[in-house]
């Protein structure tokens, strides 16, 4: 992403470890009710063939060349923002000027509404009708999304998280039942109508598709990693202390950069990365084929379990913050790391842009790196995890009309437009001189209006194909992210269910928070390691053993 909300993976991680809080409550209605799906829901999986059937045709838009070009599906990376713009969409997009209602989320204050937001009227006389924008506190979406979803009263245009509506019971039947069916209008050729939606990567697409028919509008990644350790290069310079190249170091590292005398340790929630360092599988939550041609999840591997001993040390020893040992997630780990009393935590990738520019303002040597990923013994190859997931979906309200559906698409078109567009521009910064200045490398730089009027409001609608500008407040950024992720994602762990769309089993679904939940206390010393054996029994017996003949049985209907 382009500002502070950058992506998840897109920021996914900076929305304080949504997934790991476990399925919401779902209020009333059919298709959402209480949080697991009824018993006997065995869950669906599209094929390729069946996905495939229905995908926009892709064309590029190509415009300004990349200065550092990302290694598919990493985004390209531009050294200087572009001020020679063009205007991409010539005709206005919306004709009826009748008001489209949205429904977003936002991590931070909630912005005025369009009666008292100056970028909001902006962007909507572009548009030709005005979007009346409903922006909820990100931290507490998934209840305002369950809600309406129960009620089944939803807006006109629907920004949904994945990670969010992987959790959703039966959400297939919500996507019937409340959304409009957008094969009609955008697969194959029908897509070339709209030529920023099909210029979005055709692996974003495979993921918007539910019961066979095209559902929604991916917002495509720019980068696929779920997370990245980082820690603050400063602090660890200033100690002379060097990033760890391999398990053992990352544990030195851990004794080093702790000082409890001072308010300071090494660690926050790092657990993921060390499953990582140790090889644990990551396709579709942890599964892995064995030689045998079946299939084993990530807790019934050695590696797993020497992640879980490995990770547990690091409690044990004192080496993780206080606030996260007695917190259930992560704690307020952000703010611990910004204020220097924690060196080293996990996050989404798309976290680091935002950090660094608004902590810079802070602190001027403030230096947040992601640490190169390594392998536990140093020597193996790495393995990442990964895939080209979007971020979030749009879904368009079910009834509104062809006409208006066809309006719609040309708005989201229009938001969609690339960097170096008129329309890019306006969307993520405003108006020059009230919403943004301009930095003497030719950047924007958000005024305090701007900071106030813009969430991100209609990227969360739409998003655009992936790129990485440099701009004044992140010096060095694009060279540092870009170098990360070429790097890392020559060790993206293949995934055998690429381009397979799931609805997983209720009993699967169901099982998975509440086991975390117990490797939680583990992890913080409550249970002892030894207890893992009986944990993966229990997972087993209340749904996983029937996840592993799901997803074996769509691979074998794959290979056919």
């Amino acid at each position: 992403m382009d500002r502070s909300l950058a992506g998840a993976a897109t920021n996914r991680r900076r929305f304080l470890g949504l997934v790991g809080l476990g399925a919401t409550a779902m209020a009333g209605g059919g298709f959402v009710s209480g949080c697991s799906r009824p018993a006997g829901t065995q869950g669906t999986a599209t094929d390729v063939d069946a996905v495939s059937a229905v995908l926009p045709r892709y064309q590029p838009v190509e415009l300004i060349t990349p200065d550092i070009a990302g290694v598919r599906p990493i985004a390209d990376g531009y050294l200087t923002y572009p001020t020679d713009l063009v205007r991409a969409v010539t005709e206005t997009p919306g004709s009826s000027g009748e008001p489209l209602t949205a429904m977003t989320p936002w991590w931070g204050p909630t912005p005025p509404g369009i009666d008292r937001n100056a970028y909001l009227q902006a962007v909507n006389e572009r548009l030709g009708v005005p979007i009346d924008f409903s922006v909820q506190d990100g931290n507490t979406y998934a209840d305002k999304l369950s809600a309406i979803l129960g009620a089944r009263d939803v807006p006109d245009l629907l920004c949904a998280p994945n990670w969010e509506i992987d959790k959703i019971p039966r959400f297939s039947d919500a996507v019937s039942a409340l959304f409009e069916d957008l094969t009609d209008h955008l697969a194959g050729d029908a897509a070339l109508a709209y030529p920023h939606l099909a210029s979005f990567p055709t692996g974003a697409w495979q993921y918007a598709v539910w019961g066979g028919r095209l559902a929604a509008v991916p917002w495509p990644t720019d980068g696929p990693f779920p997370y990245a350790l980082f820690y603050r290069k400063d602090l660890t310079d200033t100690a002379g202390v060097q990033a760890p190249k391999n398990i053992d170091e990352l544990y030195e590292f851990g004794k080093a950069m702790t000082d409890p005398a001072n308010g300071v340790w090494a660690f926050g929630s790092i657990f993921n990365m060390v499953q990582m360092f140790y090889g644990v599988p990551g396709s579709q939550g942890g599964w892995r084929r064995t030689d045998g041609g079946g299939l084993e999840f990530k807790y019934e591997t050695e590696e797993y379990r020497a992640a879980l001993e490995f990770t547990t040390k690091l409690f044990a020893e004192g080496l993780v913050h206080p606030d996260i040992v007695e917190s259930k997630g992560a704690a307020d780990a952000k703010q611990l790391f910004n204020s220097g009393k924690m060196v080293c935590y996990e996050d989404g990738v798309g976290a680091w842009r935002g950090m660094y520019s608004e902590q810079r303002q802070i602190t001027p040597t403030f230096d947040m790196r992601p640490v190169p990923i390594f392998s536990a013994d140093g020597q193996s190859t790495p393995a990442a995890w990964g895939e080209e997931k979007p971020i979030f979906y749009t879904f368009i309200k079910k009834g509104l009309g062809k006409e208006r559906v066809e309006e719609i698409l040309r708005v989201l078109d229009w938001c969609a437009a690339p960097l170096g567009t008129e329309e890019y521009h306006l969307r993520q910064y405003g108006v020059v001189d009230q919403h943004h200045t301009v930095s003497a490398d030719g950047s924007p730089e958000l005024t305090e209006l701007g900071r106030q009027e813009i969430a991100d409001q209609y990227t969360f609608i739409v998003g655009r194909y992936p790129t990485i500008v440099q701009t004044a407040d992140v010096p060095g950024f694009v060279e540092a992210l870009l170098g990360y992720s070429n790097e890392t994602v020559k060790y993206l762990e293949p995934n055998p269910w690429a381009g397979i769309k799931f609805e997983l089993p209720a009993n699967l679904s169901r099982v998975q928070q509440p086991t975390e939940d117990k490797i939680l206390d583990v992890l913080r010393g409550r249970r002892p390691t030894s207890d893992l054996e009986q944990i993966t029994q229990e997972w087993r017996s209340g749904g996983g053993d029937e996840g592993r003949d799901f997803f074996l049985k769509a691979l074998e209907d794959n290979d056919r």
